[in-house]
């Protein structure tokens, strides 16, 4: 919902997946050059692989991926679109998919694929930037990628592109406070899955609410990673799923019986939004309740009702994870450091440090009496 906030943040994530096939060309291409190995065969899968590493993204992209469908993760999904076709292809996929999976020999093909610094963040990052005007995301990809390198057969960075990387690093980090987590798109996006939980609870009871047939079907019953894997049309329906049956659905509900998913699919398309706070501290739960008191009240909703409009959740950012797949700064003695140790300007603490703030949301004006 980026866009509320940033007009020209439209793009999709096909644009996206594109420019990662084209990071990645560069990528193999400069290891190459440095006279590391990669067939013919290597390079086209790892070509595959990045084009089809988000193809289990939900509409609305991370905003509805627990909500849709239960205890099943994006990267899981995109796997069996993967494995499905892998069949179509007569097996020509299975090289793509062992890499995207993570046991292909070759870890670094995989590093490039999903890592602290993979061609995805690199594409996001820039091709974000550009289209929000947020020119604190600028990253040099192009340096970055020509500093690329190996050792033991991992994804390395060589000495000279650490100020390239400190800067990837920054970037991320202010992305994430400016544009991901902008308090406007935020509070539009938990309003988002607020609306949609609202209308599988109406589905679950009365069996219809109009939606487009298949994210009715995502609806009426919760979706597991069992139903993905037993039944091939839970699959089907989700890959028709995109963000214009959400957006159509919201017209649909903006007529309902129901207060709650009228009142909610109302607030999104005329963008009246809910009030949001976002503070390092806990919100009180008395404080809390009498908001929902309030709401009930100003509203006319039941005490049950209110959740979908006064309600908490917590936010985290944090530019790099020192237990995930770490970043390497490799020197001309054949040294290699973590970037955490090897840079002058960012020390472990600063870098690592994960930053939890907690959000309120509530009904505009209300807060006042």
């Amino acid at each position: 919902m980026t866009h509320l906030v940033y007009p020209g943040a439209t793009h999709s994530r096909f644009q996206h997946t594109i420019g990662c096939m084209h990071l990645i060309s560069a990528a193999i291409n400069t290891l190459q050059q440095k006279g590391f190995s990669i067939t013919d065969e290597e390079s086209e899968a790892v070509h595959a692989a990045i084009l089809m590493h988000d193809l289990g993204h939900a509409p609305f992209s991370h905003v509805l991926e627990s909500t849709l469908v239960k205890k099943i993760t994006h990267e899981e999904i995109s796997l069996l679109f993967m494995e499905r076709l892998n069949k179509e292809f007569n097996g020509k996929l299975s090289m793509a998919i062992e890499i995207f999976k993570n046991r292909y020999p070759k870890r670094f093909l995989h590093q490039l694929i999903s890592g602290q610094l993979d061609m995805d963040r690199l594409d996001y990052l820039r091709r974000d930037s550009f289209y929000t005007g947020v020119s604190e995301g600028v990253v040099s990809s192009d340096r970055i990628i020509k500093m690329l390198t190996l050792h033991n057969d991992e994804l390395v960075v060589e000495a000279k592109g650490i100020y390239s990387i400190e800067k990837f690093l920054i970037a991320r980090r202010l992305m994430f406070w400016q544009v991901y987590l902008h308090k406007t798109a935020l509070v539009s996006e938990k309003m988002l899955n607020k609306t949609v939980k609202r209308a599988a609870y109406i589905a679950s009871k009365k069996g219809d609410t109009g939606a487009p047939g298949t994210l009715e079907f995502f609806l009426k019953t919760d979706k597991e990673s069992i139903d993905f894997k037993n039944d091939p049309q839970v699959l089907n329906n989700f890959a028709m799923l995109d963000d214009n049956d959400i957006m159509s659905a919201l017209k649909i509900w903006s007529y309902s019986e129901d207060k709650v998913l009228s009142w909610l699919s109302n607030a999104l398309l005329n963008r009246k939004l809910l009030a949001i706070e976002i503070e390092k501290d806990k919100f009180t739960k008395n404080h809390i309740h009498q908001l929902r008191e309030i709401a009930v009240k100003e509203l006319s909703l039941t005490y049950s009702e209110s959740k979908y409009f006064v309600f908490t959740d917590t936010i985290e950012n944090n530019a790099y994870n020192i237990f995930d797949d770490k970043i390497k700064i490799l020197f001309k003695n054949s040294r290699v450091k973590d970037i955490s140790q090897a840079s002058d300007i960012l020390n472990l603490s600063v870098l690592s440090k994960t930053v939890r703030k907690n959000i309120l949301c509530y009904p505009k004006n209300i807060n006042e009496q």
